[in-house]
């Protein structure tokens, strides 16, 4: 069975901004490519893709405004982020209409946010602590199938769901 999430897609103008931060080569760190740039609403694991399919069909929640920053942080030791504030209500409702299917919801709830990079056994990189700020419009979510390979995972959307009212 496919690994699967639901997500949120940036808008090309803010993946261009997030691609245009510097990202030196250090060893440890694997940077993201613009293609994987996305917002996890929920991670479902391997489950059946029809079912996901479904269960995404029965979203309810109005579209968001998502704001990034204030700056370049960590989630845990390992991995660079940019913060996504604004998304809950949308995350909430996904998390309501997936609740049977796959992996359990994150015991902390969902933080939003951009992954720019993971670092092995944590430290600095040039983008910690480098401000963003953006905001973009989210009027539709997406079903993500998410495939591992040497270079990094690679993402397929397989399912969309309008969020306009």
């Amino acid at each position: 069975m496919p690994r699967l999430f639901i997500a949120v897609w940036p808008p090309p103008t803010v993946v261009e901004l997030l691609d245009a931060l510097p990202r030196p080569a250090v060893p440890g760190v694997r940077w993201t490519t613009p293609a994987q740039l996305h917002v996890t609403l929920r991670y479902l694991g391997e489950v059946d893709e029809s079912l996901a399919r479904a269960a995404l069909e029965t979203v309810v929640a109005a579209p968001a405004e998502a704001s990034l920053g204030p700056t370049v942080g960590r989630l845990g030791p390992d991995t660079v982020i940019v913060p996504v504030g604004g998304l809950e209500p949308i995350a909430g409702a996904v998390e309501l209409a997936t609740l049977r299917l796959g992996e359990r919801p994150h015991p902390d709830g969902f933080v939003g946010h951009l992954t720019l990079g993971r670092q092995r056994g944590g430290g600095r990189t040039a983008l910690d602590g480098v401000a963003v700020a953006s905001s973009f419009t989210v009027d539709e979510i997406a079903l993500v199938r998410s495939e591992r390979s040497p270079d990094g995972a690679r993402y397929t959307t397989v399912a969309r769901r309008s969020l306009a009212l």
